[in-house]
């Protein structure tokens, strides 16, 4: 077998060609880019919520359009209780789509949210602009044991939220950024 052939690629010749390039072999655990976010998504819980909620008011929604007028009237006026059916199914693959969207991740100096199937977007939020990081929970996030997480800032187009997390992450994240905002500020 001659040097340089297409069946010793994977071997020897390698590190030498990711050295002469100056590029790390793709083994090497440092390949990676050290600016890539570690991302942390949503817990369950936020999409359980979301589905309760969807059943609840589409059930509603095809009782009333469809049940009633078929027991008051003819059983033939039942067929539009099937239009929140189907907006029921299509609503049930939607909210887990949309759910799967939403993560965050901490850097160095500043907090990435990033949300959307269709239309994606990122949110940047720089430690030293924070102004307010609040946690809020109402009546049926608390009984999903769930809380969200809002940043104020200074401009009100990068004001953010984190919904769906639980507590204890939620307290610590608001004192994680609380601390980092203020030592970014401090210099200011």
């Amino acid at each position: 077998m001659e040097t340089g052939s297409p069946d010793d690629a994977g071997t020897a010749g390698t590190a030498g060609t990711a050295e002469a390039t100056g590029r790390a072999a793709p083994s090497d655990p440092s390949a990676a880019p050290r600016d890539e976010p570690v991302w942390t998504g949503l817990p369950p819980g936020l999409l359980h919520l979301r589905r309760l909620l969807l059943v609840v008011w589409l059930g509603l929604l095809a009782v009333a359009a469809g049940v009633l007028p078929a027991l008051f009237l003819d059983p033939a006026w039942a067929a539009p209780a099937l239009l929140p059916l189907a907006l029921l199914a299509w609503g049930w693959v939607m909210l887990e789509r949309n759910w799967r969207s939403w993560r965050y991740a901490e850097r160095a100096d500043d907090l990435l949210i990033s949300r959307g199937v269709l239309w994606r977007e990122e949110t940047v939020v720089p430690y030293g602009r924070m102004q307010l990081v609040e946690v809020t929970s109402g009546p049926v996030e608390r009984h999903f044991g769930l809380a969200s997480v809002q940043l104020h800032t200074a401009a009100a187009a990068t004001d953010a939220t984190i919904p769906g997390l639980d507590p204890a992450e939620a307290e610590r994240l608001r004192d994680r950024l609380t601390e980092l905002g203020e030592a970014r500020s401090a210099g200011l």
